[in-house]
C-alpha cells in the first residue's frame, strides 16, 4: 500500500465515524429507535360532552361516566340535557362526543335509521329492558286490549313523557292499533310521570302510564306492564352506547371507557333509587354507588 492510500482511507472512516454519531444524537439514541413514533399527546383541556336526556335512566349513566372519566383518567366532562331528538342530533353533528341512551331496536329506530352512518355504535352497555302501558298492580285488567272497556276508571288518559320520546310515538301507535278512542295521551315528562302516578297509588285509583325498565318506579311500587298482543312496544330492548366518529382517535382514553361501560338493570335500579331520595344529587350518588363497585369500575378502564 503506497503512503497517499492510508490518509484517505483514515478521512472517509473518520467521517463515517462522526455521521453515525450524528446520526445517533440527532435521534436520541441507537440508529435502530430511529423509526420509533413519539408519543401522541392528547388535549384534555376541552371537555368530553356526554348528551341525555332527563329520564332517570339517562342521567344516572351520564353521572357515573362523568365520574370515571374525571376521575380515573383526568378529564373534563360536560354532561348536556336535551331532548331524544336533539340527543341523537348532537352526536351526528359532532356537537356532541356520546350519548350513553339509545334504546334499541324498537324505542330509537326511528333516529337510528336516520343517523347510524353518521356516528359509531358502540353496542350495549344495558340488556334486558322494555317499553309499554304500566299499571299499579292492583288494576284488575292486564292487557292493553282491555282498556277501551275501562276508559272511564282510567279518566280516559295514559300518562306519557317529553313528546320526543320514543315511547310516546309507540303509544300514538298503540292508540290507533288497539281502537283506543277517547283516550287522550298527555305528555309532560319523566318526573311528572312519576309523580302523577304515586299520587294514584296513594290514593288507590287506576292510572295507566307509559313505563320502562329499567326504572325506580318498580322498585318503588308494586306495577305491571299491560300485556301488548299486537306487539307495538316490541320485545326485550338494550341500551346502546353511541358516539361521534372521531371520537376513538382523538380522545382513545375516552372511548375505551364508554366501549367496556356496561352494568345490569339492578345496579342501575340503584342509582336511580338513590336519585329518588330529597334533595338528591345525582352526581353525588354516581360518585358514592362507583366507590361501592370497584371491581366493576376496574373493568371499564381496562
Amino acid at each position: 500500500m503506497n503512503q497517499r492510500t492510508i490518509p484517505i482511507t483514515l478521512f472517509l472512516a473518520a467521517a463515517l465515524a462522526v455521521a453515525g454519531c450524528q446520526k445517533k444524537n440527532s435521534n436520541g439514541g441507537a440508529a435502530g429507535t430511529a423509526n420509533k413514533s413519539a408519543p401522541v399527546k392528547i388535549d384534555k383541556s376541552k371537555p368530553v360532552k356526554i348528551a341525555y336526556v332527563e329520564w332517570s335512566s339517562s342521567v344516572a349513566s351520564a353521572n357515573v361516566v362523568k365520574d370515571v372519566l374525571e376521575t380515573k383518567l383526568g378529564y373534563k366532562v360536560k354532561l348536556i340535557p336535551v331532548s331524544a331528538a336533539a340527543m341523537w342530533q348532537a352526536v351526528a353533528v359532532g356537537d356532541a362526543d356520546g350519548l350513553l341512551s339509545a334504546w334499541l331496536p324498537t324505542t330509537h329506530a326511528a333516529y337510528y335509521k336516520r343517523f347510524h352512518e353518521q356516528v359509531d355504535d358502540l353496542g350495549p352497555n344495558l340488556t334486558g329492558t322494555k317499553i309499554g302501558l304500566v299499571v299499579p298492580d292492583y288494576v284488575t285488567i292486564d292487557s292493553i286490549s282491555q282498556l277501551p272497556a275501562n276508559k272511564a276508571k282510567f279518566d280516559g288518559k295514559i300518562i306519557g313523557i317529553d313528546p320526543g320520546a320514543g315511547i310516546m310515538d309507540k303509544t300514538e301507535k298503540a292508540l290507533k292499533a288497539y281502537d283506543l278512542k277517547g283516550f287522550n295521551l298527555v305528555s309532560g315528562s319523566g318526573a311528572t310521570m312519576g309523580a302523577a302516578l304515586g299520587d294514584a297509588i296513594q290514593n288507590h285509583k287506576w292510572m295507566v302510564v307509559t313505563g320502562w325498565t329499567p326504572h325506580w318506579m318498580f322498585a318503588q311500587w308494586k306495577l305491571k306492564f299491560l300485556k301488548d298482543p299486537k306487539k307495538v312496544y316490541g320485545g326485550a330492548e338494550y341500551i346502546d352506547t353511541i358516539v361521534r366518529k372521531g371520537l376513538k382517535k382523538d380522545h382513545p382514553e375516552a372511548y375505551k371507557i364508554l366501549d367496556n361501560f356496561h352494568w345490569t338493570p339492578k345496579q342501575m335500579g340503584q342509582v336511580m333509587l338513590m336519585n329518588q331520595k330529597p334533595n338528591a344529587d345525582p352526581y353525588k350518588d354516581a360518585v358514592k354507588w362507583i366507590n361501592q363497585h370497584p371491581e366493576l369500575v376496574q373493568s371499564w378502564t381496562q
